[in-house]
């Protein structure tokens, strides 16, 4: 518990697009504090991805610009170059994906960082994969694709799951974020919300609906705002 407070909010975007700056700006208006996982082999790199037959930007930002970007936010890992950990079979070459994207991000921000996200859809991550990084990095947890649509805290640091995906469904979004606002509690209970900056530009109309969630949630008295660390930290 920090300050006697007992409820938590932190975010978790992924890929180190462009577009996190205008997210970073939304986060920054409310106090809200976010993490980014970003892959360091693919800085500065453009490119496009179709989505619900949108094209949308998939802009990688530059590697000069990351500090400054994520000032006040927390960037960890999300390997060099994007691959699925499971399927590659070699635990020396999960390692390096892993622990020089670790090092490399270190050095760009300045600090030692210590947190990561499984990159790709489907199983991203196993047992193996997990004991690697617990057993060989400083990596403190790493958080997989699934969700519990539950507020109480993921018991496992290393295959963590986060509470909601946050394009699923917007009506479920505001609808937890108004429960957790009202939940009274003498245990931690964690809100952790995850997704893709780039997916905001689908339908633009969502970048004002996230403004509006994010206000809802922030400057509550009774909860802490974090990034992924120091959230899953202290819980």
């Amino acid at each position: 518990m920090i300050c006697g407070k007992n409820k938590f909010i932190t975010f978790s975007y992924d890929d180190g697009v462009t577009q996190d700056k205008q997210l970073i700006e939304i986060f920054n208006k409310y106090n809200l504090k976010a993490t980014f996982n970003i892959n360091s082999e693919l800085l500065g790199q453009p490119g496009a991805l179709v989505r619900n037959g949108v094209r949308i930007n998939h802009i990688k930002n530059n590697p000069e610009d990351v500090k400054y970007i994520y000032d006040g936010h927390e960037v960890a890992v999300h390997t060099l170059t994007h691959p699925n950990l499971v399927d590659i079979e070699d635990d020396k070459e999960v390692l390096r994906q892993v622990e020089q994207d670790r090092v490399n991000l270190s050095e760009l921000v300045g600090y030692e960082v210590e947190g990561m996200a499984y990159p790709c859809g489907g199983k991203n991550c196993d047992a193996r994969v997990a004991d690697i990084i617990k057993n060989n990095t400083i990596i403190k947890y790493a958080r997989t694709i699934d969700t519990t649509k539950s507020f109480e805290p993921f018991d496992d640091l290393y295959r963590y799951k986060g509470t909601l995906y946050h394009h699923e469904d917007w009506d479920i979004l505001f609808d937890m974020g108004k429960k957790f606002l009202e939940l009274q509690t003498d245990t931690p209970k964690i809100f952790y919300i995850w997704g893709h900056a780039y997916e905001f530009d689908i339908y633009p109309e969502r970048w004002n609906m996230f403004d509006e969630f994010c206000k809802m949630m922030s400057n509550r008295s009774d909860i802490f705002y974090g990034t992924n660390k120091e959230v899953l930290s202290v819980i």
